[in-house]
């Protein structure tokens, strides 16, 4: 037997001001460049793998303020020498040649770490007021999957082909075309979203499946229907799941920082929010999606960060990691109250304990 992959984590690049949480409670944490390429150099040396940047185009929810994804994505790629750093996108603001030469570029620009995250949507509101035209929850997914399968034959072949509803492509040659890496041969292509179907897509098409927050037995069971759907398309994804970490030196302080936060919610902000993304959950054929269990505790986080349950001494949250690693759980996506001391702080105190567990189990496994 050979030991296990280790966990690996990413960090939410806080390009949209206002934080992680929709709180009043001071968050120590910035939204412009300079902050956030401190940030990025702070995160490779200290564990991280990736940096996932926002989208949001309008200020809404507590975010009066943010920096357009790929180009502030680009920016901390050239300014870090590790990291791989990944956009978000929302297939109904892009041309996928557009964006597939834009990466491209930023792959061969940074050494191959760029990435994309597709994101399917939820902000009807944001999106119709630019002028763009909403589709129901299916057909954003069917548009989604389309999307990532033009990129991928732009990507990969010299005559691309693509014939589909929403996009086409005729004997198209784009080069350069990003760099091919030993076990990449692409830049990875990462996707959200709890519905069915999202993970029947996630299983036929992407790299990474991320979650919203959960408990272990939620998020396997999305692990499971993901996998079904890779099985049959004869495909492996790996799978990552949002958390939000408080990691103190005592529990009662930990559990205390979260409560305040929770104390502190700006009860309007996070209402209006939980409407709109519970209106788009709503719309799925079978009423299952991202945000629809969620109470008002869990929407003061943004992706549902505090059901991870990181919250605790070093030692139990590394102990929680390794829980959800046991049930299929490739990597973290972190967010933090203070993201420059806080990750700092899981550098070093919380990452050598998950190395240490992780090396634990290994022996145990081969004994």
């Amino acid at each position: 037997m050979t030991a296990s992959a280790p966990l690996q984590f990413a960090y939410w690049v806080p390009n949209v001001s206002g934080g992680l949480v929709i709180s009043d409670i001071e968050q120590r944490t910035g939204w412009d460049y300079d902050y956030n390429k401190r940030l990025a150099q702070t995160a490779e040396n200290n564990g991280f793998d990736y940096a996932l940047t926002q989208v949001r185009y309008t200020a809404s929810y507590g975010a009066a303020n943010q920096h357009e994804a790929t180009s502030l994505s680009l920016a901390l790629l050239l300014a870090t020498e590790r990291l791989q750093v990944i956009s978000a996108v929302h297939p109904y603001m892009w041309h996928p040649g557009v964006l597939a030469k834009f990466i491209a570029t930023a792959d061969h620009l940074s050494n191959g770490r760029a990435a994309i995250n597709v994101v399917s949507g939820w902000f009807k509101d944001e999106a119709t007021s630019m002028g763009v035209r909403w589709l129901e929850h299916g057909e954003r997914y069917r548009m989604a999957e389309e999307f990532i399968s033009y990129i991928r034959e732009i990507w990969t072949s010299d005559h691309a082909e693509f014939r589909g509803d929403f996009f086409q492509l005729t004997d198209f040659d784009m080069k350069p075309k990003p760099l091919v890496l030993d076990g990449r041969p692409t830049p990875q292509i990462f996707q959200g979203g709890n519905s069915t179907v999202a993970q029947s897509m996630a299983g036929r098409v992407s790299d990474w499946y991320f979650a919203n927050g959960n408990t272990p037995d939620g998020i396997a069971e999305q692990i499971a229907g993901v996998t079904a759907s890779a099985d049959q398309a004869g495909r492996t994804v790996k799978f990552g799941v949002n958390g939000f970490m408080v990691a103190r030196d005592s529990e009662a302080e930990a559990h205390a920082t979260l409560e305040e936060i929770i104390a502190k919610a700006n009860p309007e902000a996070v209402e209006g929010f939980g409407s709109a993304v519970k209106e788009a959950g709503q719309s799925t054929g079978d009423k299952k999606g991202m945000w629809q269990d969620s109470d008002f505790r869990d929407l003061v986080q943004y992706n549902d960060g505090f059901r991870t349950g990181l919250v605790g001494t070093p030692e139990q949250v590394a102990e929680r990691m390794i829980e959800f690693k046991r049930r299929g759980v490739d990597l973290f996506l972190l967010g933090f109250l203070h993201f420059q001391e806080e990750v700092e702080h899981f550098g070093e105190k919380v990452l050598p304990i998950v190395r240490a567990l992780e090396a634990e189990e290994d022996a145990k496994s081969v004994a």
